[in-house]
């Protein structure tokens, strides 16, 4: 009789075991495919007591690690901050954004203070930008710890400006992140766009036309100091393709774009902010860490040529990236739109822009948006305190 009874509790037991290896691994890849395939969704969700199991363990290249915390123009970054901080301009900062507001293109020979600007407006300005870039620089580091600062740098001077009381410190509930592909002409997702609490769109692109795609609503205006710069040329600095009242916030490219920023600030009714230079040391070296390893694994090259191929000194992450990063710091459940091409897509959808800017590696970017999503735990560089919400990535 025992003998009759061991292989069926074998079966029981193999049975057992094959549910429980099914569960962990339909929980490792979370719920794809969701909507007959337009989109996919991973979930971040894990089991506490499971976590040692369902993780992938995070091993990083130690030498990626190296070099992608190589900053090649720190050195030449720096001695254009002094130059301005000093009010020499000499030849490298193409400042002509605050004299052409009034029309003049007056600068001393020497690279000294423009005329223009020791009228006592613009001088108050060229002091208030001196003062903000001044302080800005001076917190230049890596810090990953800046993902859990971001609410209190971001969220916190918007809810102050809106009057809300006591919400700083609150995560939004779900964010958007529009990007500009032309991939978005193929999907109708202006209502999911606009369904979420923040929604954050890129470098002013126009949503005008395109309201069943991109949506209407905005929240935050992300964009690159090259676009403030560009508004500062026209009067009263006019950057609010979304409405006077959105909030801006802008990662800076070049130093002396803080004196766009002071002329700008001042004529803003809604909050004008600079990412924190931490925050943008933190996406340089993510993005490179992918880069690099792309680089390695397809060419089989050396890392010491990557610069050449990639032009390092010019090289950058994206507006799309750091504003997906910015997402992830402040809100408690991100989605995606409009990031990634097709052959038989433009490459932005409001304009007729066909190429690709080589200054970014949009392949490198694309892994980690992948690994973001499925695999948040190999990300570099990210504080281990830093829990990343769950990402939704809609194509």
């Amino acid at each position: 009789m025992k003998c009759s009874i061991r292989p069926l509790f074998s079966f029981l037991l193999l049975i057992v075991i094959a549910a429980t290896f099914t569960f962990r691994a339909a929980v490792r890849r979370g719920i794809s495919g969701v909507g007959g395939g337009e989109f996919q969704f991973t979930s971040n969700f894990l089991l506490e007591d499971s976590k040692e199991t369902l993780l992938e363990k995070a091993v990083f290249n130690k030498t990626l690690l190296k070099f992608a915390a190589i900053d090649i123009v720190e050195q030449q970054f720096k001695q254009e901050v002094e130059h301005i901080l000093e009010g020499n301009f000499g030849d490298r900062g193409r400042y002509r954004s605050i004299s052409s507001v009034r029309g003049s293109n007056a600068r001393t020979s020497d690279g000294q203070i423009p005329i223009q600007l020791r009228s006592p407006k613009f001088y108050r300005a060229w002091l208030d930008g001196r003062r903000v870039l001044q302080d800005w620089f001076r917190k230049k580091r890596f810090q990953p710890e800046i993902m859990s600062e971001l609410v209190d740098l971001v969220k916190g001077p918007i809810d102050r400006h809106n009057g809300v009381v006591g919400g700083s410190r609150r995560k939004y509930k779900s964010c958007a992140v529009v990007g500009n592909s032309g991939i978005l002409l193929k999907k109708e997702y202006g209502d999911l766009i606009d369904g979420h609490e923040l929604v954050i769109r890129l470098n002013n692109a126009r949503t005008e036309g395109f309201t069943r795609n991109v949506g209407s609503k905005t929240g935050l205006s992300f964009v690159n100091s090259n676009i403030l710069h560009l508004c500062a040329r026209r009067e009263g600095c006019y950057c609010h393709p979304y409405g006077a009242t959105v909030p801006m916030i802008m990662y800076i490219c070049q130093a002396v774009h803080f004196l766009d920023y002071a002329i700008c600030n001042s004529s803003h009714k809604a909050p004008l902010l600079v990412t924190d230079p931490r925050f943008d040391v933190l996406c340089a070296r993510i993005v490179k860490y992918y880069s690099l390893k792309r680089f390695a694994e397809e060419t089989k090259r050396s890392l010491e040529q990557w610069s050449t191929v990639h032009d390092g000194p010019m090289f950058h992450y994206s507006s799309g990236m750091q504003a997906v990063m910015l997402a992830v710091g402040i809100c408690d459940r991100v989605s995606i739109f409009g990031f990634g091409k097709s052959t038989s897509a433009k490459h932005h959808y409001h304009t007729n822009q066909k190429a690709e800017l080589h200054l970014h590696d949009y392949k490198a970017e694309y892994q980690f948006y992948h690994d973001l999503v499925e695999r948040p735990q190999v990300m570099p560089f990210l504080s281990e305190k830093f829990k990343v919400p769950p990402v939704v990535i809609y194509q």
